[in-house]
């Protein structure tokens, strides 16, 4: 006999009812964990900004960007924090994104990079900040990074950042006071991005010095209390961050280089800035590194130096109970005839003998720096 079809509103409940009960692990009560869900708000912020000066209120995406086509000297600014595929799809429909421009934005991990895809430049830049620990362990995570991709269009401006580090809000309070430079358009979101991670940079390269001032005066302390462990941890964190630094002058030296489709004339200068600023900061992690590098030397010659003078001491003990066996081997090899055999104070004279040698080494070793 053939079931009856379900129908009507109680279908729609009994749908996730019956997926539910198949989630269930069998044996209890608990359901079987599901994958993380997409960002629901990741629309951080939304506005148009119209000759340097921010509109009033909060629009929907599309509304904010069809007023901006249809104003001069405006643009709309959308700030997305780790966006689901849903909402970048949407996104990407609203403001003309082609779909390679959709999938990178979806993913995290980009290496820093300028592309022209058709009428749109993507910036990709890499966020870093500094984890507070109390002190370094084997696995202290002493640097946290992300990235933050910039699409520049002509009436627009979408940032997508990945990751806790480098929040925009305060990019965003700080431009909106110099309306100034907000007037030259999206290229000016691009700059104020470029110049707060180059700061960020500066700012965790300080944190990281004070990091290195610990792990040098440790190294070359008295007690020596240094963990190499400690160490190679701190070189890993350098050299992240030196990964997420160091690419960037690239990128940034061929968006100053471009004509038409790069910044305007009226920002060129700033850019150079951030470039310069950028330099400085990229020296400065050189320098931790080569620092790091010559201590990381320094303490593995310690250690040679420690392994060598346990071994020279463990050889002097061992020379000193050297002496103690070949005495006792020589008494007890029990031949019919040797001398003090029969001796009445043999015993105490071999004890003597015995003591007189390991006291003799011992001194010995002692003024020779092996004791």
């Amino acid at each position: 006999m053939d079931r009856p079809a379900v129908r009507g509103p109680g279908s729609r409940r009994l749908l996730p009812t019956l997926l539910t009960r198949l989630l269930r692990r069998p044996g209890d009560g608990t359901a079987i964990p599901r994958p993380r869900q997409a960002n629901p708000d990741a629309v951080v912020d939304c506005a148009v900004y119209v000759a340097g000066r921010r509109d009033p209120g909060r629009p929907h995406y599309a509304d904010a960007y069809a007023r901006a086509r249809r104003h001069r000297r405006s643009f709309v600014w959308l700030g997305l924090h780790e966006p689901g595929a849903a909402v970048m799809a949407a996104v990407g429909r609203a403001f003309g994104l082609d779909e390679l421009s959709v999938a990178q934005a979806l993913a995290d991990g980009h290496r820093p990079t300028v592309q022209r895809h058709a009428a749109v430049t993507l910036l990709v830049l890499r966020t870093a900040s500094y984890v507070e620990h109390a002190e370094l362990t084997d696995t202290s995570e002493v640097i946290d990074t992300g990235d933050v991709m910039v699409f520049l269009g002509d009436r627009f401006v979408i940032t997508v950042r990945h990751g806790t580090a480098g929040a925009l809000a305060p990019v965003r309070a700080d431009l909106q006071d110099r309306p100034g430079v907000l007037a030259e358009g999206p290229w000016a979101v691009g700059y104020a991005v470029c110049a707060r991670m180059v700061d960020l940079y500066q700012e965790v390269a300080g944190h990281l010095e004070r990091d290195l001032e610990r792990v040098e005066e440790s190294v070359f302390a008295r007690d020596r209390s240094a963990d190499i462990q400690h160490i190679y941890q701190l070189k890993r964190e350098v050299v992240e961050f030196k990964r997420a630094v160091l690419p960037l002058q690239a990128p940034l030296r061929a968006l100053l280089e471009q004509r038409g489709d790069g910044p305007p004339p009226a920002l060129h200068r700033w850019f150079v800035d951030v470039e310069g600023r950028l330099t400085r900061a990229v020296d400065r992690i050189a320098s931790y590194d080569e620092l790091l590098n010559s201590i990381l030397q320094s303490r593995l010659a310690q250690l040679a130096v420690d392994q060598n003078n346990d071994m020279r001491k463990i050889a002097a003990w061992a020379a000193i109970a050297a002496a103690q066996t070949a005495v006792a081997g020589i008494y007890g090899m029990n031949f019919t005839h040797m001398p003090e055999l029969g001796w009445r104070y043999g015993y105490g004279g071999a004890l003597l003998l015995m003591a007189t040698a390991a006291f003799t080494l011992h001194r010995l070793f002692r003024r020779s720096g092996w004791l």
